[in-house]
């Protein structure tokens, strides 16, 4: 199957890499112990896990104490964010951004519901946020403060360093969701002010159903964190369950590679994404949505004027792309993304998210773009 589809959404999911796969399989027969076993078979992949959360705390300057497993980056959030407001004594204040993810923004509106207070920030027109406005709504009673670093549809990458300074100025704490971010530009902890980091190992080339929770050992105490899965104390009580080592293996093997390889792969993505838009970019009617500055080398947003992203997706049945757009109960909705930055309906109904990964190569782009040609030629831009 893959062999026909030129696959161009890698902000959804990438493809595993064939030397993370290699690492995994051992796991899943002969080097099958429970880490947590106290017998030395169990000791030994304990070992092994202890080796791996050691690669997925360096990718982001981390220590690996630093780190608890998760699912992914949704389990992390909510975790992180449930987890820290739920154990508060006394602050109910929440600061978040209007484009976040679902994963974040779900898990404020139920925080709302049990009574917290949330303020959305806005964003301009290039998906950034106002850092005088975040400076204006901190105030004492403010818990935390969670920004993305790197926009899942427009690849729109906010000041994290800035914000981080503005944020450590105060009693609050500072959350990013990473998820778009780690494996793909360098990441510091310290460096950058954070104290709580949210990723998923596949969305650079490891496995799906693995992520991490990074927490800031000197500002953020276990003990001060509601934990939301009971029944064992793994990963310091704070999530229970037996480990999921093969993953957890191939999580590992993704961060080391990535932090080998993702400068190579760095301008290469980019020259895939820049032609393959200034190709597009030739039609009438199509724009780009969110900063060309401020954006990640991989990720290029579009609207088509007058265009059902949902149909077109539909017609364009040998390229994986992805839209902006929100599907819920079967009701078509714009992007919220696209509509906090002032994208008008008929824009963000055509919106369409091409992401390049390192697989991708320049004849798939030109028989891409050539398939797209034709469409927008025969059936919209006649």
């Amino acid at each position: 199957m893959k062999n026909s589809i030129i696959y161009l959404d890698n902000n959804s999911t990438t493809q595993i890499d064939g030397r993370v796969l290699d690492s995994m399989l051992p796991y899943f027969s002969s080097n099958f112990a429970n880490p947590a076993s106290t017998h030395h078979f169990g000791s030994l992949i304990k070992k092994e896990i202890d080796n791996s959360r050691g690669q997925i705390a360096r990718i982001i300057g981390a220590n690996s104490n630093e780190i608890t497993i998760t699912s992914g980056a949704t389990e992390s959030i909510n975790l992180a964010l449930k987890g820290i407001a739920l154990k508060s004594n006394n602050k109910r204040h929440i600061i978040t951004v209007q484009t976040e993810h679902k994963a974040v923004l779900d898990c404020c509106k139920y925080l709302e519901s049990v009574g917290y207070e949330v303020d959305y920030l806005g964003v301009n027109k290039d998906g950034l946020i106002n850092l005088s406005e975040l400076k204006s709504l901190i105030k004492e009673d403010t818990l935390l403060v969670s920004i993305m670093w790197v926009n899942n549809e427009t690849g729109v990458i906010q000041n994290i360093k800035e914000i981080g300074e503005i944020i450590h100025n105060t009693d609050a704490f500072f959350m990013t969701d990473a998820t778009q971010a780690v494996g793909k530009i360098e990441i510091d902890v310290e460096e950058n002010n954070i104290d709580i980091l949210c990723f998923s190992a596949h969305k650079f080339y490891g496995p799906k159903g693995i992520g991490a929770l990074y927490l800031n050992s000197r500002r953020i105490k276990k003990n001060n964190i509601l934990a939301q899965i009971h029944g064992g104390g793994h990963e310091g009580g704070l999530r229970s369950g037996t480990l999921n080592v093969p993953s957890i293996i191939g999580f590992g093997k993704a961060c080391e590679i990535a932090s080998i390889e993702k400068f190579e792969f760095f301008e290469i993505i980019r020259g895939l994404r820049d032609f393959f838009e200034f190709e597009l970019l030739k039609h009438k009617g199509i724009t780009v949505n969110g900063s060309i500055t401020n954006r990640l080398y991989n990720t290029s947003n579009v609207s088509l004027a007058n265009i059902d992203a949902n149909v077109f997706i539909g017609q364009l049945n040998s390229v994986a792309i992805s839209n902006g757009s929100a599907c819920n109960s079967a009701v078509f909705e714009p992007s919220h993304v696209l509509k906090s930055m002032g994208v008008q309906d008929g824009l963000a109904y055509g919106s369409l998210r091409f992401s390049f990964g390192k697989f991708n190569t320049m004849e798939e782009i030109k028989t891409a773009l050539g398939l797209i040609d034709n469409l927008l030629k025969k059936s919209y831009y006649a």
